[in-house]
């Protein structure tokens, strides 16, 4: 099993923290040591002064972390932005040596380390630092979120393309259903991304009505029967 592994999404807003966390439960229900991280988080809402990351405290309630919040999720940002952009409005210096600090020390705890990205590869989380830098500094693989729609067979081979352009190992691809209506292209697109990308696609995870979204035996339930846990034993 890979120590650590980075998820990354073929865009924004296509589940990655919903992925990440199911993951999470799924591992500790296999019982693995499962830790959690999402390094920098912007759009975060400020409530009594403080800044609270949603993404990470869902996170940390899947993985039932005990890790302080702020190894979890080490940069919290306000504007609902591109972390870079949102830095440099807020005047925040996200410092990514740190980061990997923070990572080694989940990775000594865990037996598995869910790193969760902000938005795609080549969203820039500092400056001109962006996902990919990030992975390269952690020295981790890759899962790819894509949702299931028309486009997505595109974007996800972009992404893949990206990722092995940059040196990466994506160890597979799973497609999120994010509306209970499909089109035409739904049906088709799982096998046509395994065929083109090459790559095991490690589960088609069926649209989940928001109501239900918080509830962490459910999310578990529905990864374990739509994600494929022999390949996840494997990594």
């Amino acid at each position: 099993m890979a120590n650590g592994i980075f998820i990354t999404g073929t865009d924004t807003e296509v589940g990655k923290t919903f992925i990440a966390g199911g993951l999470a439960r799924m591992w500790l229900k296999m019982g693995k040591r499962a830790g959690v991280m999402k390094p920098i988080e912007s759009g975060c809402v400020r409530s009594d002064g403080v800044l609270q990351p949603r993404d990470a405290l869902f996170l940390k309630e899947m993985s039932a972390s005990i890790d302080d919040l702020d190894l979890i999720v080490p940069y919290r940002l306000e504007h609902p932005l591109a972390p870079s952009i949102a830095a440099e409005l807020e005047g925040v210096e996200i410092d990514l040596e740190n980061v990997k600090s923070i990572y080694q020390q989940l990775e000594l705890k865990y037996d598995v380390v869910l790193v969760e990205g902000a938005g795609g590869l080549l969203s820039p989380l500092y400056k001109t630092f962006t996902n990919v830098d990030l992975i390269k500094l952690l020295g981790i693989p890759v899962i790819v979120v894509a949702r299931n729609a028309l486009g997505t067979i595109n974007h996800t081979l972009l992404t893949v393309g990206c990722a092995r352009s940059s040196g990466l190992t994506v160890l597979g691809i799973i497609i999120n259903n994010l509306s209970p209506n499909d089109d035409l292209s739904t049906n088709d697109n799982p096998r046509v991304i395994k065929e083109l990308s090459g790559l095991p696609l490690l589960g088609v995870i069926p649209f989940l009505p928001v109501p239900h979204c918080e509830n962490m035996e459910l999310i578990a339930d529905l990864l374990d029967e739509h994600v494929d846990a022999d390949l996840l034993r494997e990594m």
